[in-house]
């Protein structure tokens, strides 16, 4: 790179170059030589400074080019262009770290890769500690300075992040749960009762440049009987309500028409997902084309239900429904996909999944199916392939997954669900299942869902036959609740009544099972805290008992015994021991009355005052409070006082009883004394003594008086 300057040929004052001749003279004339000098000023234009770059790293810095290297300085304007690149699935976050840019600076961000280049930032929205994230997986930062020199500076920092579909929009009439917003997370629609849904069910977040859902949002539209629907693409029909009570008709007859329209150049599947119609007075019948004189594709009156569904010849299909049945329920469920003449129809496993080699369902495509836990395919093949360039077809039907009547499980952990879940079970079933886990292990049963009639029974056996102990035998419904067997072998019977006349429809049982580590005992129990446990046996085998207790001052809470039963599970929670919190009752005071603040209990801070009955004084405090302790119960302040009767007369004036009876009583001890007797009369009188203190215990236990009440008694003769 030049920078601006002169280069001299020859100086001239105007800067064009002009020529001299050389004039020579004659001999007799004098020779002059003239030089030529010519000058030319040329004149650079600068082109910017080009440093461009492309990061793939997950992590990376963008910085401003160093002017000042002294390797290769730059000098001049400056264009530069750093291209991200990160994985599918992933954004770009940068993080400003430094910026200090002048007027004829420029730094912009862009988002690559979606319909149109998106500016995310440039110099004018943006400062130190910002965060810019893309909602691609390429990003472009473009610096350009018209400066030559004193450029600005710049640092960026950048990393990639999981970019993720945004959340799809809830239908009106119905809702969406979201396994995850991440590519590979599914949506699953659903409509209100009432409502069915329009479209796809479940879509699914793909991984792209930018992810995105694998079908727009469905609707949730009523459900009717009959109707028209244009540009027909996914959706279903179903069984139109019964014929509403205000309807006065006696009559419960219906005729429903279906006209359902893809758009020009695309045909329809109709695949029967669920169909139970009365023999005798129910009848559906397909047409391909759009009104009842099309040709007759399907009659349930003549022909079977199709495993491969019903394909039109054109765009459209016309149903027609007619019922008279007021005894047996409608149940109809189709579900429609229109596809074009270069591609199969999607497929459809109702209870299970399929992977697909193409979305689009191309020439060639390869569908494998599988089975959600609890239920088995069959029928059909586990996979199929889009074949026959003239007319696409799946070389087989798709494969159903149905809930089965019993079955041997072996796998490590599984489903048993009730025959034909999630629809409910018929009477006059009979089902076993067994399960097999390695000879080390346990199996531990997790019934998540258990909702079946009284009339009907669950039992679950210990063992490989119906000999085995039986866990446990369940009827009606139950909150989730879990039992482990005894060894590696659990067996399932479940039996609904064949003969109920009042058969109603039931929810029926979710088990999930999965092998645990074998154990002879039951599970170990965590410490009680403020108390204390005792086990009948050293380890806690079937049958042993274990046994609570609290320490002073506290109450036991639940259960004080539990036992390890045969399942090896506990009869009950352990218990807890909680502070008590207030005083025993100080009991009624005779011959007086007492009032109790607050009422009512004899909760800590409790005062009892006490009163006398007319004729009668207090002896002992007029009131006692209930006082906590650090440790032991909660005492009273006082004991309790009595109510004593009161002698108003002088004393001086009031014959002293003792003394009277002593004087009876001492003539006839004298009458006596040359009788036997004196020697023991007079000798017990010759040792005088003082009589030791005779000590009365309170029947009140408290220990802040603990000492008894002692009374001495004298006796004058």
């Amino acid at each position: 790179m030049m920078s601006p300057g002169i280069l001299t040929t020859a100086a001239t004052s105007s800067g064009q170059p002009r020529a001299w001749g050389v004039v020579t003279s004659s001999p007799s004339q004098e020779e002059t030589t003239t030089t030529l000098i010519t000058t030319t000023t040329i004149t650079t234009v600068h082109t910017p400074v080009q440093c461009n770059a492309s990061l793939s790293g997950v992590e990376g810095i963008v910085e401003s080019p160093d002017t000042h290297s002294s390797s290769s300085p730059l000098y001049g304007p400056l264009e530069c262009t750093y291209t991200i690149s990160v994985y599918r699935g992933y954004g770009v976050e940068i993080q400003v770290k430094k910026v200090n840019l002048s007027k004829e600076e420029s730094l912009t961000i862009l988002g690559l890769g979606g319909v149109g280049p998106e500016l995310l930032a440039n110099e004018t929205l943006m400062s130190e500690g910002q965060v810019i994230r893309s909602s691609t997986n390429q990003v472009q930062v473009h610096y350009r300075s018209l400066q030559a020199t004193n450029h600005g500076i710049f640092s960026l920092h950048y990393q990639a992040f999981l970019l993720s579909c945004p959340f799809p929009r809830s239908p009106e009439g119905g809702g969406v749960t979201v396994t995850d917003l991440h590519p590979g997370g599914q949506a699953h629609f659903h409509c209100d009762p009432g409502f069915q849904v329009r479209g796809h069910e479940v879509a699914t977040c793909l991984n792209s440049t930018r992810p995105h859902w694998s079908s727009p949002e469905p609707q949730c539209v009523a459900v009717s009987c009959g109707g028209w629907i244009r540009n027909a693409t996914v959706g279903r029909i179903l069984s139109p309500p019964p014929p509403s009570a205000s309807n006065h008709s006696s009559s419960s007859n219906l005729s429903c028409h279906w006209l359902l329209e893809a758009r020009e150049g695309h045909r329809l599947h109709l695949h029967f997902e669920r169909m139970a119609l009365d023999e005798d007075d129910d009848r559906l019948i397909v047409r391909s084309g759009n009104n009842s004189l099309a040709p007759l594709q399907f009659d349930s009156d003549l022909d079977d239900v199709p495993e491969r569904g019903i394909v039109s010849e054109g765009s459209a299909l016309y149903l027609e429904l007619t019922a008279d049945s007021s005894t047996i329920p409608l149940l109809l469920a189709l579900r429609y996909e229109a596809f074009d003449a270069e591609h199969c129809y999607e497929p459809y496993l109702a209870h299970g999944n399929f992977s697909s080699s193409d979305i689009s369902f191309a020439l060639g495509t390869t569908v494998s199916f599988s089975c959600s836990p609890g239920f088995v395919m069959e029928q059909g093949s586990g996979v199929i392939e889009c074949v026959d360039p003239s007319d696409p077809h799946w070389n087989e039907s798709e494969p159903v997954c149905r809930a089965l009547c019993g079955g041997e499980l072996s796998d490590p952990s599984g489903t048993v669900l009730s025959p034909d879940w999630p629809q409910s079970y018929s009477k006059g079933q009979d089902c076993v299942w067994q399960i097999h886990v390695n000879e080390d292990k346990r199996i531990e049963l997790d019934i998540r869902i258990l909702n079946i009639r009284h009339n009907d029974v669950l039992t679950i056996f210990d063992g490989h036959d119906f000999t085995s102990h039986v866990i446990g035998q369940y009827l009606g419904s139950r909150e989730r609740f879990r039992v482990v067997s005894g060894g590696s072998e659990v067996t399932i019977q479940f039996q609904s009544d064949p003969d109920d006349s009042t058969f109603i429809l039931s929810q029926g049982f979710l088990i999930n099972y999965r092998e645990v580590e074998r154990n002879d005992t039951c599970p170990p129990l965590p410490p009680i805290e403020f108390g204390w446990r005792s086990s009948s046996h050293p380890s806690m085998v079937r049958g042993s008992v274990m046994t609570y207790q609290c320490q002073p001052g506290y109450d036991i809470i639940g259960s004080d015994i539990i036992t390890c039963q045969w399942d090896l599970s506990w009869s009950n929670s352990p218990p807890t021991c909680q502070k008590v919190q207030q005083c025993s009752d100080p009991g009624e005071v005779v011959n007086g009355a007492r009032s109790v603040h607050p009422e009512p209990g004899f909760a800590v801070g409790t005062v009892v005052r006490f009163s006398c009955n007319q004729g009668y004084q207090l002896e002992g405090p007029s009131q006692v409070s209930c006082h906590g302790r650090d440790t032991g119960t909660p005492k009273w302040s006082d004991r309790s006082p009595k109510c004593v009767f009161s002698r108003t007369t002088d004393p001086s004036h009031q014959m002293d009883g003792e003394n009277i009876a002593l004087a009876i009583f001492l003539p006839i001890i004298l009458f006596f004394s040359a009788t036997r007797w004196k020697p023991l009369f007079w000798k017990s009188l010759s040792h005088t003594h003082s009589y030791s203190p005779i000590t009365v215990e309170s029947d009140f236990n408290n220990p802040l008086y603990e000492a008894g009440d002692t009374r001495e008694y004298e006796v004058s003769i």
